[in-house]
């Protein structure tokens, strides 16, 4: 099916499970047409399946690594083709490091900051490449309630995706562009379950359905906010997470080594 004048087409990167599959059903349910990215190319083939059947939408799959160089180029090649626009990026794609800083290696400090700061904004920049000669376009970029208190390089890069929304929508949306960092708090998908976390350590109020983040964050962009806290919980949460000193938003000290 080709992306006419009167369709709209969505990039979602993550898109084979948690919140980047929600986006991607949600957005299929509203019509819009869909490039999912993700590592997995048979899952992708799976899911772009299941959205074309339920929703009667097209799907195409573009596999790829989004914390290597090669990955990156290839959805950032797809973004600028002009000649089959992308209206909607959402840069999803997302890992969690259960240790603590010091106890990660080096690598996997590189590829959790590739992920989250330099891939999303590679691609931002490649989007906006057709979406700003156009008038027209919509990016979200899945941050994170995290990015509010101070816990190590994930609050850290989070905090990155939401400053540079913050910044981004106010001086793109005169042009059209709206840009939206969604921070959601604990919410049931597969990210914790990767992450080897005990979910029991957040008590069962403070969990989010993927349903609720999407829509929320889908409704927010649309209204040219430039962040989208979903639910009025992590509204507070957020609050207090900024006002509070550093100390008690840092998670518990850590242990001295043994003599």
């Amino acid at each position: 099916m080709t992306n006419r004048a009167n369709e709209l087409t969505a990039l979602v990167t993550g898109a084979t499970a948690g919140l980047g599959a929600e986006f991607a059903r949600q957005l299929a349910e509203s019509g819009h047409h869909l490039v999912l990215v993700a590592r997995d190319g048979q899952r992708l083939k799976e899911k772009a399946a299941e959205l074309e059947r339920d929703f009667s939408i097209s799907a195409e799959v573009l596999p790829a690594d989004l914390t290597t160089d090669v990955g990156v180029s290839a959805v950032a090649d797809r973004l600028r083709d002009a000649a089959r626009p992308v209206d909607v990026l959402v840069n999803n794609a997302g890992v969690g490091l259960l240790k603590s800083f010091e106890d990660n290696e080096l690598a996997e400090e590189r590829r959790h900051l590739r992920l989250h700061v330099q891939t999303p904004m590679e691609l931002c920049h490649a989007a906006l490449e057709v979406m700003l000669p156009r008038g027209k376009g919509r990016i979200i970029n899945v941050a994170s309630v995290a990015a509010f208190a101070n816990r190590g390089t994930y609050s850290a890069a989070k905090a990155w995706q939401v400053t540079f929304s913050r910044w981004a929508n106010t001086t793109y949306a005169k042009s059209g562009v709206l840009v939206t960092a969604v921070c959601p708090g604990f919410t049931h998908t597969e990210f914790h379950d990767r992450m080897g976390m005990d979910k029991s350590v957040a008590p069962r109020f403070l969990w989010l359905t993927a349903e609720r983040v999407v829509r929320e964050g889908l409704e927010d962009n649309a209204k040219g906010k430039g962040v989208s806290i979903p639910t009025k919980r992590y509204k507070v949460v957020s609050f207090f997470a900024r006002v509070l000193p550093a100390k008690l938003t840092s998670g518990p000290p850590r242990r001295p080594l043994e003599p």
